[in-house]
């Protein structure tokens, strides 16, 4: 991460403030001095070996560098579009002083930041050149409110009921440190120094005013890794994000998104939780009891009911029985579990990142997944399926549910405008 080398990791009239101010990229910053970069880290940064006429040049940079998404909008980015690669999570308390007004200031700042950012520009205030080479790399910031947030700042009647916390569920082993908090923020992007570069900015640009509670990173397939685009995998393998509701599908909207109150009219509801997977105990198993756990053949994750030539997207049999009269897809088959018609229709938008933070004192490895959905209504979304899943779902023994959140997330913001805006001046 060290840039020292690197001519344009010092302050200079095009590094300064007032070049962030006149829109310039933050690969433009760069300009000529990429090959500057290059000779500095092969052979002085490194120390390993020098550039040599015969070695092929870098390659231009990649579309993924270059994909924005903008900011503003209907709905926040970060809940429709595809996963990024790299994803940062964060909650923040308000400091004891911060009170309504001083949420707006952060919240307007904070907006204003993240616009920037998902130009590819540079974040202005508190701009610290870690991904000033970079482009936008598909980066979206989505912000999110606890349930504390409304009391702190005197806007307790304005609380929706829905963000009531969620219940206690079977095998829950949660660290309360680690979940909750007044503002909830989820940073992706498809380049780790990027995500990390927003995270570093906001948590800046809120000081005196909110502190970090809590922070967690993870990661998913990267776009363009395989030949033609995936649904992805779990660090069990498995594919993971078939059965999502998909935004063609008619009552995809009254799933996903809540139609009130007023200011949360067209925004959602996010559950976060850090499920922790007992990784030695599943890859014990052989793949063919791995795939009753879950309902799909790990292949290609075609239902076990839809026989040799099903495919992902073959759907699910739930009522299909094998030639010995056995179930196709087993009575705690997690897809049966969870599938909307075991659970009276209740669905979610999922947009889960793997994670990996090393071992834990035993020995064990401290991986897993960072589950985020979001719905109209935790009620009718998470808390029926979740409490099917902890009492049936054969899956849950591989699994520690470590940390919990529950964020009313606002609708985008206008232009011009900031995320929150109708809560606080309406």
């Amino acid at each position: 991460m060290d840039q020292t080398a690197h001519p344009a990791a010092h302050p200079t009239a095009e590094t300064s403030p007032a070049a962030a101010s006149r829109g310039l990229s933050r690969r433009a910053l760069l300009g000529g001095a990429g090959a500057g970069l290059a000779v500095g880290a092969a052979g002085g940064a490194l120390g390993t070996r020098a550039l040599t006429a015969d070695q092929p040049a870098a390659p231009p940079a990649s579309a993924l560098g270059t994909a924005a998404v903008p900011f503003h909008g209907r709905h926040q980015a970060g809940i429709l579009q595809p996963q990024q690669a790299r994803v940062q999570l964060a909650a923040f308390d308000l400091t004891d002083n911060t009170g309504r007004d001083g949420l707006r200031t952060l919240l307007q700042t904070w907006s204003a930041t993240a616009a920037l950012l998902a130009e590819g520009k540079p974040a202005g205030e508190h701009e610290n050149q870690i991904a000033l080479d970079a482009g936008p790399c598909a980066l979206t910031v989505t912000f999110g409110f606890g349930s504390s947030l409304f009391d702190r700042t005197g806007l307790t009647e304005h609380r929706p009921p829905a963000l009531a916390p969620l219940p206690d569920f079977p095998g829950d082993a949660l660290d309360r440190s680690r979940g909750d908090g007044d503002l909830w923020v989820q940073i992706g992007a498809d380049d780790a120094l990027v995500a990390f570069h927003a995270l570093r900015v906001l948590q800046r640009q809120a000081a005196g005013l909110a502190t970090l509670r809590w922070q967690m990173a993870g990661f998913h397939r990267t776009p363009g890794a395989t030949p033609h685009p995936m649904t992805g995998r779990n660090l069990m393998g498995q594919v993971d994000g078939t059965n999502n509701p998909k935004p063609a599908e008619p009552d995809f909207a009254a799933r996903v998104f809540a139609d009130g109150p007023g200011w949360l009219a067209g925004g959602s509801y996010a559950v976060v939780r850090r499920i922790r997977m007992l990784l030695d105990n599943w890859e014990s198993l052989p793949t063919e009891r791995q795939e009753r756990v879950i309902g799909r053949r790990k292949s290609d994750g075609a239902p076990l009911s839809g026989g040799p030539s099903a495919t992902e997207s073959t759907p699910v049999a739930l009522d299909a029985v094998n030639p010995d009269g056995s179930l196709a897809v087993a009575a705690d088959a997690h897809i049966r579990v969870a599938a909307p018609a075991s659970n009276s229709g209740a669905a979610m938008l999922r947009r889960g990142f793997s994670y990996h933070d090393g071992l834990l004192p035993d020995g064990s490895l401290d991986a897993g997944l960072l589950f985020i959905a979001f719905q109209a209504d935790p009620a009718r979304g998470f808390v029926p399926v979740q409490r099917k899943l902890a009492r049936g779902d054969g899956l849950s023994r591989f699994l520690r549910h470590e940390t919990s959140g529950l964020y009313a997330v606002p609708p985008g913001a206008p232009a011009g405008g900031y995320v929150g805006q109708a809560l606080l001046e309406g």
